[in-house]
């Protein structure tokens, strides 16, 4: 199914279908500030096994979206100097590595103690967390060899409406994925640099 969701005052009946689909260990294609990416409920183990499938991904690879800071600080561990850095970039295209906390379910980490921490500058992502009281775990959609399966919300769909139970229309994205900024050690290290600018 495509359903079309505005950056700008998401439709709460919009969002109300999206929490239906992602409470019931579905899977879904949503816009971000940079790429967009597949999504599921952090509370949902065979989603999340459903998306490593998908995305071929080793265990704990994957990014998980939050709503806001004080969402971030009950899953991770958020001292005053990484709560600076994060006050000051986000919401924004970057993805912070910081130490996981116990709420963070043991098949979401795997073997790894870190996850990457979004928080997102379109509103459809925080929203959809807002609504669904919970984080998202999430991974990009990439296609290597065809930029446009990654950034059309139609071709997206032609190519995983398969797969997923919803892809969401929030008008074309972007190929620039964000950037991956480490706070795990004395200073913030830059991983990957992408579409963000550390403040």
């Amino acid at each position: 199914m495509l359903a079309k969701i505005y950056d700008r005052n998401p439709s709460e009946s919009a969002l109300r279908r999206v929490v239906d689909v992602l409470e019931r260990d579905g899977l879904i294609i949503y816009p971000t500030d940079s790429v967009y990416a597949f999504g599921c409920s952090i509370r949902s183990p065979r989603a999340l096994e459903h998306l490593r499938r998908i995305r071929e991904k080793a265990e704990g690879e994957f990014a998980v979206v939050f709503e806001n800071l004080a969402q971030v600080a009950e899953y991770c561990r958020v001292d005053n100097a990484v709560f600076r850095v994060l006050k000051r970039n986000l919401p924004g295209p970057f993805t912070f590595i910081l130490t996981a906390s116990s709420r963070v379910p043991d098949k979401a980490l795997a073997r790894r103690q870190t996850i990457g921490v979004r928080i997102p500058s379109n509103a459809v992502a925080r929203s959809i967390v807002a609504a669904l009281g919970a984080p998202l775990l999430t991974a990009s959609v990439r296609e290597d060899d065809e930029q446009e399966y990654m950034i059309d919300p139609e071709l997206i769909h032609e190519r995983y409406g398969r797969e997923v139970a919803l892809v969401i229309d929030g008008g074309m994205g972007d190929i620039v994925p964000t950037t991956v900024v480490d706070l795990t050690g004395d200073e913030p290290e830059i991983l990957r640099e992408g579409r963000g600018l550390l403040q």
